[in-house]
Formats: C-alpha cells, structure tokens, sequence
C-alpha cells in the first residue's frame, strides 16, 4: 500500500478545493463540488468562493440564493451551510441524527423537558404553513403556547429536527459583523419537492471528490456522523487505499489523481471556518497542531487564515479601511509581497476599493 507524504496530500486537498489554482466553473459547480459551504456568518461564503473562482461577483452568489438554486440552513455537524438545493434535499435527511442528537443536548433538553418533540416539531411546522416567517416571530408564538420556556430556544429545536431553510436575505452580503434578522421556511415549501435521502455511500464519494485522500475517522468529523467503519469496508472495492506518514489507512475515489507535489501553490486568503480546514480530524495536511490552537481558539471560533506554499502560515482581520495580517513566522521578502497582494485584491473585492495591508 503507497504511503503518501504530508506534501501529496496537501496538494490534493488544495486542487481538490480550487486553492492550487483559480477555476471557471461557475459558483454553483464549485458549492456542489465543496458539497457544502460553511456559512455561519453570511459573509464568509463569498470570501470563500473569491479565494477560488477566477472573476468571482457578489452578486453571482447573492442570485443563486435568490433563485433557490442555493440554500442556507443547518447541515453537517449541525451548523449553518449553503448547499445547493438538490444537494440540501439529498443531504439533509441523510444528516438528520446529527441535528437530531445535538436537539437532545442538554441546552435544548433543559428548556423542553416534559415535552413530546414531535407535538413541538408539528406546532413549529403548523406556525411556518403561512409561508417564510421570522424566526424571532416563531420563538414568541411558540413561547405564547408553552408558557414558562425560553421560545429562542424552542425555535432552535424546531430548527434542528425540522429542514427549514433561511430566506435569501440571511445569506447576503452585508455588513461585516452582523447578521440579518433571519426568518425560516419548511424546505418542501421553498423548494417545491419533497426531501429525497441520499445513502452514506453517496456521501462518502462525495466528500471524497472534495478532501480525499482521507481516512474514516476525518469523514466522520467532516459529517458528524459516527460508525461508518462498515460502510465504508463494504465500498473497499470501489476505493483507492493508501496510508498516510503515521501508517494510518487512507481511501479515496478509484478514478482520483494526486498531483505533482512540486506544483507550486499561490498564496490564499481563507475567509473564517473555511471547508479547507475543517474536512480533517487530522488537518495537519494544511495546518501545524501548534498554529490550529492559534487559528482554532475555542469549539465555537475558526479565525481566518493565509496560506504561503500551501499551508496556514498566519491569520488575517479587517478593521475599518486596514487588512490586518498576523503571521506566525517569518516571511520571506517574496511570500510577504505575495500576501500583501492578495490582501490588496481581496479588498477590492469587498470594498470595491483599495483598503491598507498592515503586517504584523
């Protein structure tokens, strides 16, 4: 079996995610390739998809949420994704246990104890058959039934156990740092179709296209899925199997190239929680153990991030009109150029104009 070095497989990730080289594919073949975008904060997902198509607009993005070709809702491992929308009718009944077991949290448990949780899923679904609503509009209606309960909280429940997608409006570029008041609609009523399940199998080819090689263990951190050990033995015919540095057993698609790893890889700018450095339970292919705590700081935190030769050598932030850019080591004269740059582009991409690139 071919042991593959830490230079093969950071190579391959970064082709793989469209950061060894700027694509034209349009932004909707690149969501469908990354499977899902991390989009917490409604900004980031256009960062993330400048960093890899070349021309990339904000408004390319902003028509797909529009149009309901792309949708924003909780997904993998329970947190807020833009996916496509054949992709989230597949996907997300696939990953219902996940939301499922975090409804079951103690935060969610504490506040609907007592409760049946499919009486509450049903009066959540009867609250939202209007149409698309605000979700702090659901929170008080709910709290108006069941006196005594935090009605954000039980909102979120619903949220959790129930596909509900956000409207366009929460997904659109706005100001740094805040979020658009949300409002919600059932999936099935934005979308016009049912959900459709995909199987795991469907779902581990998939991640695959987009982070392989990869060992069991980083598709279940990747999911939130558990136990897929069986799974994923049953498709061994079907699979490429490799092992990484440490011995550990890798797999990956049969047709899947791994380029040259001296193909040169550009600077990047990363936007914060970006797919690059959360495919992996081990994601030293990108990032040293020593600068994930830096970049990493808390479960609920992913700082964004600068790539030099293909791995996070440093964080950045915007503060007013200024690139802010942290680096965690040394820079060559040459690399520091390169970041400069690119920082100098990303803000033309964000403010339309010139922004000041200081170094730290």
């Amino acid at each position: 079996m071919t042991t593959l070095s830490k230079t093969v497989l950071n190579r391959a990730l970064l082709s793989r995610q469209y950061l060894l080289a700027r694509t034209d594919r349009t932004p909707l073949e690149v969501i469908g390739r990354l499977v899902a975008l991390q989009a917490q904060e409604p900004n980031w997902p256009y960062v993330g998809l400048w960093s890899r198509i070349r021309g990339f607009t904000h408004a390319q993005l902003t028509a797909l949420l529009e149009d309901r070709t792309v949708v924003r809702s909780g997904l993998l491992r329970s947190t807020q994704h833009l996916a496509a929308a054949d992709d989230f009718r597949r996907l997300r009944p696939l990953l219902q246990p996940v939301l499922d077991r975090t409804a079951r949290s103690a935060y969610f448990g504490r506040n609907s104890a007592g409760l049946d949780t499919a009486s509450l899923v049903a009066t959540g679904l009867e609250l939202l058959a209007a149409g698309t609503t605000p979700r702090k509009e659901l929170a008080r209606r709910l709290a108006e039934l069941h006196p005594g309960r935090d009605g954000r909280i039980l909102a979120g429940e619903v949220e959790l156990r129930a596909p509900l997608v956000h409207g366009p409006a929460t997904g659109a570029w706005g100001s740094w740092g805040t979020r658009s008041a949300v409002s919600v609609t059932p999936a099935e009523t934005w979308l016009g179709q049912p959900m459709a399940p995909a199987t795991v199998k469907d779902l581990v080819r998939r991640y695959l296209a987009a982070f392989g090689p990869a060992g069991v263990k980083d598709v279940q951190a990747w999911s939130g899925l558990t136990r897929l050990g069986e799974i994923v033995s049953d498709m061994r015919a079907e699979l490429r199997h490799y092992r990484d540095p440490d011995g550990r057993e890798l797999i990956d698609l049969a047709d899947a190239e791994l380029p040259d790893p001296d193909t040169p890889a550009p600077v990047r700018l990363l936007p914060a929680f970006d797919n690059a450095l959360l495919g992996h339970t081990d994601r030293t292919r990108i990032i040293s153990q020593e600068d994930r705590k830096r970049v990493m700081p808390g479960q609920a935190r992913v700082l964004p991030t600068f790539l030099v030769d293909g791995r996070v050598h440093g964080s950045w932030s915007l503060d007013g009109d200024t690139v802010r850019l942290t680096a965690f080591r040394p820079l060559s004269a040459t690399d520091r150029v390169a970041v400069e740059q690119e920082a100098q582009r990303l803000g033309v991409f964000v403010v339309s104009g010139k922004l000041r690139v200081e170094m730290a």
